[in-house]
């Protein structure tokens, strides 16, 4: 059986990146070779001497909202509430931080013309509540902050509404951005473009389930949640032509990586995915995968540990530990192929 403890290594704490590489494909581009077991240490945008006319990259397209709102109660006390997805008009589902201190029905002010109304408590501090205001969506973008991973260790700025967010961003919807996309830029995808390389889209609208920590040592009980996953038919025919030609069909993330594979088991392309991907898993689309370094114990090691072999994706890490490769989501990256 699988342990979660053999999915562990120790990282020091000043290899977290709080701050990506600007510009975004000048970070540090770790090439693992399955097959060969073979690792080499280039610069993100020599990707394109890894990639072959006939690939097809299959990106995601979503956008991050500033998810991150902090209000007060009437009495003065300070409440985060954190939105994860809408349920229907003005209905989210959300978390919020000392949810104790609320009792159904009560509103937290985010403003004078924006409050946020507990309808519902449930467990893990998630709630249903109703956001009352007019324009909701410009609400949320005027008073949201982006989402950043607590591991940042900092507050937003302003330059994180930018840099938090992929350079094809389209869809509105993620709490977390798909963070694999980030080293693209606008110049790197055109070059690309030129040497034939193909690209199609998908939106998988980031959640919580993608960094919720595994509580359980037997990882076969640990449960995902759900996201909203989104395969448009042009993509599922570029993925098919790619395939009768025998060239690679490439994620770029494990967001990518999940869509897909959940479109292979089930045959929707649009959908919740609660797909959990661990050791043994045979993979029926993606070819090779481009990812970042991601935390201890967590369901996208577990994801990359399935794609490239655990043994072989530990040793990887120790090796970026050694030389210093910059971690998590504002790091480095890693093309599996």
């Amino acid at each position: 059986m699988l342990k979660l403890s053999d999915f562990d290594y120790n990282l020091p704490k000043e290899l977290i990146a709080k701050y990506p590489v600007e510009p975004r494909d000048e970070c540090r581009l770790m090439i693992l070779d399955k097959e060969k077991k073979v690792i080499e240490h280039k610069i993100f945008k020599e990707i394109k001497n890894y990639l072959e006319k006939g690939d097809l990259l299959v990106l995601n397209d979503t956008k991050v909202i500033p998810a991150r709102l902090i209000g007060y109660k009437k009495t003065g006390a300070k409440i985060e509430i954190f939105l994860l997805r809408p349920v229907e008009e003005n209905i989210w589902e959300a978390l919020i931080k000392n949810i104790k201190r609320l009792k159904e029905g009560q509103e937290v002010i985010i403003s004078e013309d924006f409050h946020i109304k507990l309808l519902e408590k449930h467990e893990e501090g998630k709630a249903t509540v109703e956001l009352i205001g007019k324009n909701i969506k410009e609400l949320i973008q005027k008073y949201g902050h982006i989402p950043l991973p607590p591991y940042i260790e900092r507050e937003d700025e302003e330059k994180d509404k930018s840099l938090y967010q992929t350079v094809f961003a389209k869809r509105e919807g993620a709490v977390a951005s798909p963070t694999a996309g980030l080293h693209f830029t606008e110049r790197l995808l055109e070059e690309l473009e030129n040497k034939g390389v193909k690209k199609s889209f998908i939106t998988l609208h980031v959640g919580l389930g993608t960094f919720r920590p595994i509580k359980v040592e037997d990882i076969t009980k640990h449960k995902m949640h759900e996201e909203y996953y989104h395969i448009p038919e042009e993509t599922l025919e570029s993925i098919e032509e790619t395939k009768k030609r025998k060239k690679r069909v490439i994620a770029v993330g494990t967001t990518v990586v999940r869509a897909l594979e959940t479109y292979a088991q089930t045959l929707k392309p649009e959908g919740f995915s609660d797909i959990f991907i661990y050791p043994p898993y045979k993979f029926k689309i993606v070819d090779a995968l481009i990812t970042n370094f991601h935390l201890p114990k967590s369901t996208l090691l577990l994801l990359v540990s399935a794609f490239a072999g655990r043994d072989f994706i530990l040793k990887a890490y120790t090796e970026a530990i050694e030389k210093r490769y910059r971690f998590f989501s504002y790091g480095d990256a890693m093309f599996i192929k």
